[in-house]
């Protein structure tokens, strides 16, 4: 019996998961159905639950008289046209929306092409000779800022070999 509680908890854990097929659980409710009474404390928790599902399963549902039962109707499709319409219009509004975003990139880009910043050359190039001189500064502290970190990890490789 030692064993099967191990099968049944490894089944409980699957279960939990979602992990576990349909006959894991079908076996999981016809062990808690059988063995309702010995059972340790952590597999009685899930008792009343698979029990409950044992039963239900068990339910026979009452059959519905014939005439209960209503006729499939086929449906045409000229019934549905409003929400052919209403599909109609949605597409047609994403199009003209899509059309509009492309015409307004394509004027962005081109205006962005055509416009220049400077007009005098020698004003442009000391502008542009200011930001590189910008770059390397910045670049120049990260490089000293790895070197330490090299540093670092050199010291570290001496500590661990020692």
């Amino acid at each position: 019996m030692y064993m099967d509680y191990n099968k049944i908890r490894a089944l409980l854990e699957k279960y939990w998961e979602a992990d576990t097929s349909l006959e894991e659980e079908a076996l999981l409710r016809r062990f808690f159905v059988t063995h309702r009474d010995a059972l340790p404390e952590d597999l009685r928790e899930a008792a009343p639950l698979f029990s409950y599902f044992q039963a239900e399963s068990e339910k026979e549902l009452p059959a519905l008289p014939d005439d209960r039962i209503l006729p499939l109707r086929r449906a045409r499709p000229w019934q549905h046209w409003m929400k052919y319409a209403a599909m109609l219009l949605l597409l047609a509004g994403v199009g003209y929306s899509v059309q509009q975003f492309r015409q307004k990139q394509q004027q962005l880009d081109l205006s962005a092409w055509q416009q220049d910043t400077f007009t005098d050359p020698e004003k442009a190039y000391r502008e542009t000779e200011k930001a590189l001189e910008l770059l390397a500064r910045n670049l120049n502290k990260g490089t000293s800022q790895v070197e330490k970190l090299s540093y670092f990890n050199e010291a570290t490789e001496k500590v661990k070999n020692d």
